[in-house]
């Protein structure tokens, strides 16, 4: 955790297979976040999550991190950065421990996950997540904090996410190299949620879809736990080859025309509209409808929101997910993307944006920056998590001390 000048700040990585972004926040006195600085670059070393060229990746952290320190005057020391790829596994597994009719205490709570989380891994995976989704005590099931309540037995149920270790390993070359420091490692999608979701969704049931340049990763929350991640290897740069091939102009005005002119649906653009599209070699840039681009675009769409539909139908969840579909990252902006999966997925779907932040909030408030804003609030509650487990641990040993005075020890 970086601090300069007393303030207490974190910084959220996200190197994703188009842009870096980087963002540093203030934790205020109310556990809210104010946001002092943003840096953004184009990604470049980066493909489906994974390292490709480790060089090119370093320089592209490099300068987005340089832009967040001139932008915010600090010098930043550590990050929480996202990890995403096909690599990205998940499993639901429980635990159980006796608690012999005594209260439920903290440890005891730590006991259980602990026992959940003890399944076999393979050597070449890391684990990232243990994520409490439900305790039961005896007969009463679902419940949400088992401290203070009695009983005999206690079960817990978790959500645990685990990655390629060589890949994870990678990624924190980089950011050594970059002579920074990795305080944690968070799954893109959970990240994203973080930053995009309301209670209320989370509680009524929501699937929070992270579309970037090189995946696709998926989040599912039901009665506020989450039940589902996964990742799909396909994503925004499909749209782009699609364009700079069908169109023979090269990726980085294919890009342009993506973000500037694309449309998810072909019957929400006129006929009449028409745009310029450079060419290749030095020859004149040539006038198209804009039309035509939107037909070359909605199937790939379709495809897409396809593979989400079948990913949401494997996890067994999708009838539980009342609160529809939260779209975000860059290929979610898109004009007729909701539109297009409200009709396939037919149920409610919105862009998230980040929510809950102060300060810069104008430079974040793009979907794009989800993920860097969403580790942001992971990396406060992590912070403020261990403050009061520090804090309890301090009050303990002084109560023993206190009762070893008084005879009571």
């Amino acid at each position: 955790m970086s601090k300069v000048a007393d303030r207490n700040l974190v910084v959220g990585l996200d190197i994703g297979t188009s842009h870096v972004k980087a963002v540093v926040g203030e934790i205020l006195e109310d556990q809210t976040i104010s946001v002092v600085g943003v840096g953004s670059h184009a990604s470049r070393g980066m493909d489906k999550g994974g390292v490709n060229d480790l060089d090119l990746v370093v320089q592209s952290v490099k300068r987005a991190v340089n832009e967040l320190e001139l932008m915010a005057d600090c010098r930043v020391s550590s990050v929480f950065m996202s990890i995403s790829g096909r690599h990205v596994q998940c499993q639901n597994e429980n635990g159980m421990v006796p608690i012999n009719n005594q209260e439920v205490t903290q440890e005891d709570v730590d006991n259980v996950i602990h026992a959940a989380r003890s399944v076999p891994i393979a050597a070449e995976r890391k684990l990232l997540h243990v994520l409490p989704q439900e305790f039961t005590i005896d007969v009463q099931e679902g419940i949400k904090n088992p401290v203070g309540m009695s009983g005999v037995r206690m079960e817990a149920e978790v959500h645990i996410v685990t990655c390629a270790d060589d890949m994870a390993k990678n990624l924190v070359k980089c950011i050594e190299r970059c002579e920074l420091n990795t305080d944690q490692m968070i799954f893109s999608a959970l990240a994203s949620s973080y930053a995009v979701l309301t209670e209320d969704e989370k509680e009524l049931g929501v699937c929070v879809v992270d579309i970037g340049g090189g995946t696709i990763d998926i989040v599912i929350y039901t009665d506020g736990a989450i039940r589902h991640t996964g990742v799909i290897p396909v994503a925004g740069n499909q749209i782009t080859s699609d364009i700079a091939k069908i169109f023979r102009t090269p990726l980085a005005y294919a890009e342009e025309i993506k973000i500037n002119y694309a449309c998810a649906l072909k019957e929400m653009v006129s006929l009449e509209e028409t745009i310029e599209v450079p060419s290749v070699g030095g020859r004149a840039a040539r006038t198209m409808s804009r039309h035509t681009l939107a037909e070359v675009i909605e199937p790939r769409y379709q495809e897409l929101f396809e593979l989400i539909h079948e990913e949401i139908r494997a996890s067994g969840l999708e009838d539980q997910i009342a609160a529809g579909i939260v779209l975000t990252g860059g290929t979610a902006k898109m004009e007729g993307a909701v539109e297009f999966a409200e009709e396939l997925f037919q149920m409610p779907v919105r862009v998230g944006s980040p929510l809950n932040v102060k300060g810069l909030s104008e430079y974040v408030e793009d979907s794009t920056f989800s993920t860097a804003v969403g580790l942001l609030h992971y990396g406060s509650e992590l912070i403020g998590s261990k403050n009061t487990n520090k804090n309890k641990s301090s009050e303990s040993v002084f109560q023993r001390i206190q009762s070893w005075f008084k005879g009571e020890f």
